[in-house]
């Protein structure tokens, strides 16, 4: 009598409250709803009931109200129990499901049922993972990420795949630019956990992505601007003076602008002046040389030898530069 007692729930007692709504199942990934859905009875302290069979009342044994009570407590939470799961199906399975009558049979049928099906998404999970191959326009990082998750669901469903193997798959499945880095850790001997081979996977690409864009991409095209221009610059001024030439002056559509050196007016040149030729600058460089000559006349000159070695006849000149005094050995 009390130990029947004590594994039944008194009704009058405080019905567990969980203010969070559950997903609703559709038919899809059952594995991950049922898991949700376990939790979610486990806080209400109703999972107990999935796998309870109704209590009943032995042949022979007499209906005292205290068997009785716990009978109807049962009911109770196995109603609640039942009906918060039907309360996580969509519309079409809540009307195909709503016919069982306990917690047990719903659980059952939808285990049976929905598990066979995933047992058919295996095939289709490892199939996903042999097929997978990175390509050269995405970023290898964001396609690591996307195979590591199709693992995560052959974890999920029961398989294993060994670490070692999972690396060689990871290395074998990079995309085609990616050849000699895939070369070289295939010739490495030393082996390489997962999380080592994406820490060098995410290096690599960050490399390769500094490559493209450059490491400062905005200096990079502003010295491609300049650079542009000063030899276009350099050039036309180049060709301008080629083409004017140092001595040559404006062009003919151009005026001159200097002074004549013949008449001393602006706006045209010596050759071109009409004016008869200056001869006062000849002149003045012609007689340069006797107005030195009358300047020397008027200067008074002295000679101070201190020492003097004579070779060869010393009657003879030893100095002779053109000047006014000539020093001789016979005084």
């Amino acid at each position: 009598m009390a130990s029947t007692s004590t594994n039944l729930i008194n009704p009058s007692g405080p019905t567990p409250m969980h203010g969070e709504k559950l997903e609703k199942f559709n038919g899809n990934d059952f594995k991950r709803w049922q898991q949700k859905i376990f939790f979610y009875l486990t806080t209400l302290n109703l999972a107990r009931f999935l796998t309870e069979d109704a209590p009943k009342l032995e042949e022979g044994q007499e209906a005292d109200k205290e068997k009785v009570v716990a009978i109807d407590a049962w009911k109770h939470f196995d109603f609640l129990c039942r009906n918060y799961i039907l309360n996580g199906l969509n519309n079409t399975l809540y009307t195909i499901y709503s016919a069982l009558d306990t917690t047990k049979a719903l659980w059952k049928s939808l285990d049976k049922k929905y598990k066979t099906k995933d047992a058919s998404l295996k095939k289709f999970i490892v199939g996903r993972f042999l097929d997978f191959k990175m390509l050269d326009s995405k970023s290898v990082v964001s396609q690591v990420e996307e195979l590591q998750l199709v693992v995560h669901e052959i974890h999920a469903e029961g398989m294993s795949l060994n670490e070692y193997f999972q690396v060689a798959a990871f290395i074998e499945k990079l995309p085609p630019s990616w050849k000699d880095f895939k070369n070289y850790l295939k010739h490495k001997h030393k082996e390489m956990s997962l999380e080592d081979l994406i820490v060098r996977l995410r290096i690599e690409d960050n490399k390769i992505f500094e490559k493209k864009l450059g490491n400062n991409p905005v200096v990079s095209k502003a010295n491609i601007v300049e650079d542009g221009l000063k030899p276009k610059k350099h050039k036309h001024s180049n060709e301008g003076l080629f083409k004017q030439g140092h001595n040559r002056g404006p062009s003919k559509g151009q005026k001159f602008r200097g002074k004549c050196y013949n008449c001393g007016k602006l706006g045209h040149r010596a050759k071109e002046c009409k004016k008869p030729k200056n001869l006062k600058k000849k002149k003045t460089k012609a007689n340069m040389v006797d107005n030195t000559t009358d300047k020397m006349d008027s200067m008074s000159l002295s000679v101070v030898v201190m020492q003097c070695n004579l070779v060869g006849n010393t009657k003879e000149w030893w100095v002779d530069t053109g000047a006014t005094k000539h020093v001789c050995a016979n005084k």
